[in-house]
């Protein structure tokens, strides 16, 4: 993957304040046999709505990636920030629209979370700017128990250029692998007594859930 030379570490954040969340919606939920993964009902809430919840109060503010027509989104009262690379090339195309859109009103540093993991720990802010600023790195990402979860991750907002000539000349589509071609700092949950990022990835996994998971 070829990089910038231009492109500089940014000074790692101080406070949760500094940070942009961007919610990733902008997927076809094919698993799902289609339509808003953002809209469907766990627990008789919108997952979007369970995950604002979480991210309220751990970031500056929160913007929506997705697709389409933003009015289906007018109740969450979040802006609506569209894909700016064609033909839903997957989540990295959200991670690029939510740096370009950070940069546009001068933010530094986003943090990105999927629309599908309802139950997002409610320190993830501060975990992920710990381990950034602990081992000195460029972007830090989610794990638990032996799992990364690259798509949960902080981003300083000069890697838009770099991540826009990932996906537009070098054709990468994988969120691990843009990350681990950085300096890349883990932080880590523990997965009892569940995993803070269980994600909602077929319709079986609703019931699953709102019949073994606490709601809170």
């Amino acid at each position: 993957m070829t990089e910038p030379k231009e492109v500089r570490a940014a000074a790692p954040p101080q406070s949760r304040e500094e940070l942009l969340g961007v919610i990733l919606a902008g997927g076809l939920a094919r698993r799902m046999g289609g339509g808003d993964k953002a809209l469907v009902d766990l627990g008789g809430r919108p997952l979007l709505a369970r995950v604002i919840e979480r991210m309220e109060g751990q970031v500056g503010d929160l913007v929506l990636n997705a697709n389409g027509d933003p009015s289906r989104f007018g109740s969450f009262r979040l802006p609506v920030v569209s894909d700016t690379v064609p033909e839903h090339p997957g989540p990295l195309a959200g991670i690029l629209a939510g740096l370009e859109h950070a940069s546009a009103l001068g933010w530094r540093w986003i943090v990105t979370v999927p629309v599908d993991t309802p139950f997002l720990p409610r320190d993830l802010a501060d975990g992920l700017i710990s381990a950034l600023r602990g081992e000195a790195a460029e972007v830090a990402c989610a794990a638990s128990g032996d799992r990364v979860h690259p798509v949960v991750g902080l981003w300083p907002v000069a890697l838009a250029p770099c991540l826009r000539r990932a996906l537009c000349v070098d054709g990468c589509r994988r969120v691990g692998a843009f990350a681990d071609a950085r300096h890349r700092a883990l932080a880590r949950w523990t997965v009892e007594p569940y995993d803070p990022f269980l994600n909602v990835n077929f319709v079986a996994d609703l019931f699953e859930i709102e019949h073994g998971m606490p709601f809170d």
